[in-house]
């Protein structure tokens, strides 16, 4: 199945919003429950969200209450629409595909990842 493509970062200052989009040409969005993942420089990557193919969701504490994941299964596409965004959302933000059994929070069990959005988030 197809390599999905994230967009929608870009440089705001903190309080702002960003709706970032995560799309594929195939069928990994509508066959996989998918995830937000984000990698900081310097630090390892960390999860953000996930939302299975049931529709139901998953978050970082850092984010509950600021961002939402949803998913488009028609459009072949996730989003992640980021309100109150701090200094510390700051990151290349990556998208993919849960393809193994286990915990949301693993990156090693999502395969299929985009080239990711860069997130900047100045104060």
């Amino acid at each position: 199945q197809a390599q999905v493509v994230e967009s929608g970062g870009g440089l705001v200052q903190a309080g702002g919003s960003l709706r970032l989009s995560c799309a594929d040409s195939g069928r990994t969005v509508s066959s996989f429950a998918m995830g937000w993942f984000r990698q900081a420089t310097g630090n390892e990557r960390e999860f953000v969200a996930a939302i299975t193919t049931g529709g139901g969701t998953n978050y970082a504490d850092s984010v509950k209450g600021r961002f939402t994941i949803s998913r488009d299964n028609a459009k072949n596409t996730v989003y992640l629409q980021m309100n109150s965004l701090k200094p510390e959302d700051t990151a290349v933000y990556y998208c993919a595909a849960k393809t193994r059994s286990g915990s949301y929070y693993y990156p090693q069990l999502y395969a299929y990842w985009g080239q990711g959005t860069q997130v900047t988030v100045s104060s």
